[in-house]
């Protein structure tokens, strides 16, 4: 049986465990391909242990916490590997945190913080797994989390 694989990297980071079919939102969030002109590998509909995932790799760039914090909105249940000269380094799970500011828009159009108010966006995390949130300010719960992150 013929295997595809995808190739090892010196340094960068992994995003595994990605719920199956959320690579692409995953990308988007990192600002790929408009940001990065390294080599990114992204697998889709992975077979694992525990169903199927998507694992996004991105060479020579390590994600930073806001971005891990916006990944935790779509992947709940996704791994972060930073790896270095050709080993993983760091391993964590994502998590989120119990209120999350300034990383998605409220979809009440009404709301205080959609309009030109030096208000920063805020939300309260109702449900980790699967993730829910309702704004601070009007109450209401996005439907779409991923349609809503800046």
């Amino acid at each position: 049986m013929k295997e595809l694989k995808i190739p090892l990297i010196k340094s960068g980071t992994v995003i595994d465990h990605i719920a199956a079919g959320n690579a692409v939102k995953v990308l988007r969030i990192l600002g790929i391909p408009k940001t990065h002109s390294s080599t990114v590998s992204v697998a889709m509909n992975v077979r694992s242990r525990l169903g199927k995932k998507d694992i996004v790799k991105v060479e020579n760039r390590e994600i930073d916490p806001y971005e891990v914090d916006k990944i935790a909105l779509i992947a709940p249940k996704a791994t972060i590997n930073i790896i270095r000269n050709y080993e993983v380094s760091e391993k964590h799970k994502v998590e989120l945190p119990d209120e999350i500011v300034g990383i998605t828009h409220c979809s009440n159009p009404t709301c205080v913080s959609n309009y030109n108010e030096p208000v920063e966006s805020r939300f309260i995390v109702l449900s980790k797994d699967p993730p829910r949130i309702k704004c601070y300010y009007c109450e209401r719960e996005p439907e779409d989390i991923a349609e809503r992150i800046i």
